[in-house]
Order: C-alpha cells, then structure tokens, then sequence
C-alpha cells in the first residue's frame, strides 16, 4: 500500500510527463531519489532507450566520504560529461516528481556545470 506522500508525488511526476518528452537530439534527464542515493539517466522517449546513466553508486562517487547533496552535485557533473562524449549538450529535465531542492537542485546544478544545457 503506498503513502499518500507517494501517491502525491507520483501524479506530479505524471504531470510533468506530459509536457517533459526526450528525443535523440534532445534526451529527457530524469532523476530519481531515494534515501540514500541519487540517479540520472538521459532518456530517448521516441525509441524507448536510456542513453546514459549515473548514480552515487559508482565507484568514483561512492568511495567519497561526502554529504549526500555533494555526491547528488559529482552525479549531476557525471552525467553532463558522459552527455558530452556522447554529444548531447542539450537536455530536458525531469525531477521526478520531486521538489526543485536539496539533492534534485544540486544535481541539476552540477550538469549544468559540466556542461548541459536545459
């Protein structure tokens, strides 16, 4: 059974949805947050593929003794190069549902940082 703090986050998430579609010139960056970790992944919509992926999980970020905000900003600047090297420099944004602050901010901060532009 699902909280109503999960229930209200999901139909903002479907909400945004609607308007946030990733292409291949232009993918969708979504963000996903849990307790202790943060993801991101760039988004084809139109074919249904994940292009890239981040987390706090990899190994260069993981092994950091950092708060979960600084490791939420190494994602955000992680997945801006990996974009890079792929040659995607623009993005759309995704927060999931989540509120535009703490770790969602500092990732979008951190890509737009490496280079991302949305």
């Amino acid at each position: 059974m699902s909280s109503k703090k999960t229930q209200r986050r999901d139909k903002i998430r479907k909400k945004i949805r609607k308007s946030v579609i990733g292409s291949l010139e232009r993918p969708r960056l979504s963000v996903y947050r849990s307790n202790k970790e943060i993801y991101a992944q760039l988004i084809d919509d139109e074919m249904g593929h994940t292009l890239a992926s981040a987390s706090s999980r990899d190994a260069e970020i993981a092994g950091t003794a950092a708060a979960k905000v600084e490791k939420a900003k190494s994602v955000g600047s992680r997945i801006a190069a990996i974009a890079l090297s792929k040659g995607f420099d623009k993005v759309t944004f995704d927060r999931g549902g989540y509120l535009y602050h703490g770790r969602v901010k500092a990732l979008a901060e951190g890509a737009r940082e490496g280079g991302l532009i949305f």
